[in-house]
């Protein structure tokens, strides 16, 4: 019985090489698969958590900045509104690093952003308690957080353009995000640096290569429409 040839070798370890390369590629695109689906569950528990103060505090908590405790909050108004984090010891949320933070499945920190919208001469605003010196009302809509589908032309634009409006100026009250796998230390193009420049724009998109128009973009964004807030606050004997 014969052995086999170089050649033969050859061809058996390239063949090797091709499986073992797209069983590390199935298994790094399910981890990733895995990961997404982690965040988003986190996502979904963090709003659920924010409305849950809203019931107890008759408000949402201001974003956290130097840690996972609110920057501001009840009579004053938020340190940073649209540019800081989930407040993860306010509301209770978990897993956080050391510092308080909350952490998606990457371990990269949370964002938030909360409507800064006030009315009344108090003012009253979606952070600050309901009271008789400072009412709310269903009356009262948010005015400033929007969510695009892409970034807009002018890059200080704060309006969507034509066709790329997910919401309206009246229908957002908080914005919570994953930087997804990526981070927030380098934006992997215009889509993602809109999620990160402390304004009241947002970008939510299907993921984008590096080679995509708009650049790379893996964030995970979702939202609290302001009708959920107030149906869940009416509810539970939050607001009249």
């Amino acid at each position: 019985m014969r052995g086999f040839t170089l050649t033969e070798l050859a061809v058996v370890l390239v063949i090797i090489g091709i499986l073992m390369a797209s069983g590390v590629y199935t298994m790094s695109a399910q981890v990733e698969s895995r990961y997404r689906a982690d965040t988003q569950r986190r996502l979904d528990e963090a709003k659920d958590l924010l409305v849950g103060f809203a019931l107890v505090h008759g408000r949402l908590p201001c974003p956290g900045i130097a840690s996972g405790d609110e920057a501001g909050g009840g009579a004053a108004a938020c340190a940073s509104p649209y540019g800081g984090f989930l407040p993860a010891r306010a509301i209770g949320f978990q897993p956080t690093d050391a510092a308080g933070f909350a952490l998606d499945a990457w371990g990269n920190r949370i964002r938030y952003a909360v409507s800064a919208t006030a009315w009344g001469t108090a003012p009253a605003r979606f952070t600050r308690q309901h009271a008789a010196a400072a009412p709310w009302s269903i009356t009262q809509t948010p005015g400033d957080l929007v969510v695009c589908s892409a970034s807009p032309a002018v890059a200080s634009a704060l309006a969507c353009d034509a066709g790329t409006s997910l919401t309206n100026q009246n229908t957002v009250v908080a914005v919570v995000f994953s930087t997804g796998k990526n981070g927030a230390a380098a934006p992997g193009g215009a889509n993602e640096a809109r999620n990160l420049d402390a304004n009241a724009l947002f970008v939510s998109r299907t993921p984008d290569p590096p080679s995509a128009a708009g650049g790379e973009f893996d964030d995970l964004v979702s939202w609290i429409p302001v009708g959920l807030l107030y149906g869940r606050m009416i509810a539970a004997g939050a607001l009249p």
